[in-house]
């Protein structure tokens, strides 16, 4: 149903190597860098950065969230752990979580930009 989801960025060289380490243990690369823009995807760009060199603070909480797939529960935590290792700032540890429709295993971050990002799993 969605294609892709934007995110903006102050610095998007800083920002595309943040996303160029978190983003690995879920299968993504930079597949398009482009002077304004870097997309992640798998086969196509799934998650785009956008350089936006006047955006303000982040709020503590931006009320809102991106979710991306994860194969396994491992993925989920490497995940994580490389979000906290290149600066980012953990929103949720990785662990169990109920859904509204079913059970999941997920951890939440925040980038460097406040940008919340979430990586999730679901029980086959």
């Amino acid at each position: 149903m969605i294609d892709h989801v934007s995110i903006s960025v102050r610095d998007l060289a800083a920002g595309a190597a943040f996303y160029t380490h978190v983003l690995a243990p879920l299968g993504y690369t930079k597949l398009v860098d482009r002077p304004a823009s870097a997309g992640f995807g798998k086969k196509y760009p799934e998650l785009w950065l956008n350089l936006r060199s006047d955006l303000g603070p982040a709020p503590a909480n931006p009320g809102a969230h991106v979710a991306l797939r994860a194969a396994s529960e491992e993925a989920v935590r490497a995940f994580h752990a490389a979000a906290m290792a290149e600066g980012g700032t953990c929103a949720g540890e990785p662990g169990p979580r109920l859904a509204a429709m079913t059970g999941y295993f997920g951890a939440f971050i925040l980038d460097p930009d406040g940008n919340k990002i979430e990586a999730v799993t679901f029980p086959k």
